[in-house]
């Protein structure tokens, strides 16, 4: 049976049943439905829209994801597949499909794709949301590098869009999360990156201030683009291969491990002999074994002043908080200004908190305010992912292509055309 079928024989009636109960205060449990195809999205969402009840879009687990009190619950992870054009080093891939498959496909190629730090992460909602890569210094966030997208907007039309076709809502698309549609497929750059030089090195934590210290400085002056690295404070043995606290160095270099040791030597020299050291040669489909946090608290910082770095170690010594990073941007990141709406280019530094959220409000104080969408946990902070101008622009677009906020449960960008709804946050 297809779904356009399951909808008029079965899913329809259920859905009124269930608008019958939206006045009370009986839980509704969504209706679920498993898309194999576009057009099985194309006839969700013209249902959704008929019924007028919320729509929700599920791929693989990760990035935003509000399930809804009754109407549609959209699975797209049956949307799957990996293309890989060698010769254009391009990748298509569909709505479900995640970065360890394309690591996969494109690794015998000698070609690699901006992934994140886990290959089981989904392409789509991590690239829609910016995608901060280690190979991001050097060539940019994913969703700069995205060359096309098959999307079905909120009337149920199914648009390829690109740079010149719907070029207003590719912009929206490189940055501005779900919002606007429901990606069906992505086709994107990849890169010559074969073998990279990359690992974790840990310290003694009474190494961690002057490190810190270190880092500040050569990062902004002195860290190629071919080197992505963190700084990554450790509270116990369960998170390193050594008892805690450490400091560790982790990162990766796009080049051989000789031009790799020479890039790191400033901060070895600082942080002295290393309690362990797993940095070595390896191909860049085995990034996933570098590790990485998955923050419940992240923000972006300007500088690393002293109170930032005092409140930064004092915090390791709470035992609500396992890990603590402090992340180097820049590089192509904050070159690739204009490509979309992925905020606050400009700040070099960030801090992720793997520990409670509330721990952290130290650092509140002394951060910019601004967010980045894929690691943003409050969606009522949406407007601090992007500047002023940005968000002005997303509200607009957000007003042509979805003027009823059908895909509002998300990171949501409300339609209209004003600056309010910022929420507080400072403008960057």
């Amino acid at each position: 049976m297809t779904i356009v079928q399951s909808f008029t024989r079965e899913l329809a009636p259920l859905v009124t049943a269930e608008k019958a109960l939206a006045a009370t205060a009986v839980p509704r449990t969504p209706v679920g439905i498993e898309a194999t195809n576009a057009a099985d999205v194309q006839a969700a969402v013209r249902m959704a829209r008929e019924l007028d009840v919320p729509l929700a879009v599920h791929a693989t687990g990760h990035g935003s994801f509000v399930a809804p009190q009754g109407g549609f619950q959209l699975e797209t992870a049956g949307l799957g597949g990996v293309t890989i054009d060698p010769t254009r080093q391009v990748a298509r891939v569909g709505a479900g499909a995640r970065w360890g498959e394309v690591l996969a496909a494109a690794s015998p190629y000698g070609l690699a794709g901006l992934s994140g730090t886990s290959p089981a992460v989904g392409v789509t909602g991590y690239t829609l949301g910016g995608g901060l890569s280690w190979l991001s210094r050097k060539y940019g966030f994913a969703a700069d590098n995205l060359l096309s997208a098959d999307v079905v907007t909120a009337d149920g039309s199914l648009l390829t869009v690109d740079a010149d076709q719907h070029a207003d809502l590719f912009w929206a698309l490189r940055g501005g999360g779900a919002n606007f549609g429901v990606v069906t497929s992505l086709t994107f750059r990849l890169f010559p990156v074969a073998n990279v030089y990359a690992g974790t090195a840990y310290f003694p934590f009474s190494r961690a201030a002057d490190l810190l210290v270190k880092f500040r400085t050569w990062a902004e002056t002195r860290e190629p683009d071919e080197l992505t690295t963190s700084i990554v404070l450790i509270r116990s043995a369960a998170h390193s291969p050594v008892s805690g606290p450490v400091v560790a160095v982790r990162g990766m270099y796009v080049g051989t491990p000789e031009e790799g040791r020479r890039a790191l030597a400033p901060l070895w020299k600082v942080a002295g002999e290393p309690l362990a050291d797993t940095w070595r040669s390896m191909p860049y489909a085995e990034s996933g074994t570098i590790g990485g946090i998955a923050p419940r608290r992240f923000e972006t910082f300007r500088s690393l002043s002293g109170p930032v770095i005092e409140t930064a170690l004092s915090l390791v010594s709470d035992p609500e908080v396992d890990e603590l990073e402090v992340r180097h941007w820049g590089g192509a990141m904050r070159r690739s200004v204009g490509r979309g709406p992925v905020g606050h280019r400009n700040v070099p530094f960030s801090i992720a908190i793997n520990g409670t959220p509330s721990a952290s409000d130290g650092l509140a104080q002394y951060a910019t305010g601004g967010a980045f969408l894929n690691f943003l946990k409050d969606p009522s902070r949406t407007a601090s992912a992007y500047t002023t101008a940005n968000w002005r622009r997303l509200r607009e677009l957000k007003r042509t292509y979805d003027p009823t906020n059908l895909f509002g449960l998300t990171h949501n960008i409300r339609p209209g055309s004003d600056t309010v709804a910022r929420d507080g946050y400072p403008l960057q």
